[in-house]
């Protein structure tokens, strides 16, 4: 059984814009190696969106891009994608799956059957999934820089307070932290 792993860019401040934060060589090839550890990401619909608006282009090498954002989008192309919608049920990028039927039951048969694991990038699912006591791991990649703006992680609101325990933490050259945590049980 795979874990289920929830991975997002986060400013000391909590926004989780996808516009803030430093999209340097080292931020992709820190994602590009997260990407490649997993076995299957997972996204609500507006992140997919967002993805599938931009990624396939610079995967194809319609848009110019530096080698480490070319090699995130080609791994990103070949991954397993799941999203979670219920406006939506026509996902054509590349190896796009629509999740469907009871969210909890959905995303428990993905972990299983994902021994490499799920790969979790919408703050907004990742909210309604910890609500479901699903998520196992947390890697978070901390900005250093506060926006005063936008929306923030769990904007939603947690029932309780969820306890974690330090697995990594790995500062890169341009001042973030990649997080690593693990949900304490």
């Amino acid at each position: 059984m795979g874990v289920l792993t929830f991975s997002l860019n986060v400013t000391l401040d909590g926004c989780v814009d996808h516009q803030e934060g430093i999209a340097d060589d080292e931020t992709h090839a820190h994602f590009t190696r997260l990407l490649h550890e997993g076995g299957a990401m997972l996204w609500g619909r507006i992140t997919y969106e967002m993805m599938e608006g931009y990624w396939p282009a610079v995967a194809r090498g319609d848009v110019d891009a530096p080698p480490a954002i070319r090699e995130w989008a080609v791994a990103l192309e070949a991954k397993p994608k799941y999203v979670v919608s219920s406006t939506r049920t026509d996902f054509p990028w590349t190896n796009s799956h629509h999740v469907t039927g009871d969210l909890r039951e959905a995303v428990q048969k993905l972990k299983d059957a994902t021994p490499a694991g799920v790969l979790l990038g919408s703050g907004t699912l990742a909210t309604e999934l910890d609500r479901l006591d699903l998520i196992d791991e947390y890697q978070l990649l901390i900005h250093p820089m506060i926006t005063g703006h936008g929306p923030k992680l769990y904007q939603g609101g947690l029932p309780s307070t969820r306890r974690l325990e330090l697995i990594a933490a790995r500062p890169l050259s341009n001042g973030a932290v990649a997080m690593h945590y693990r949900r304490a049980r």
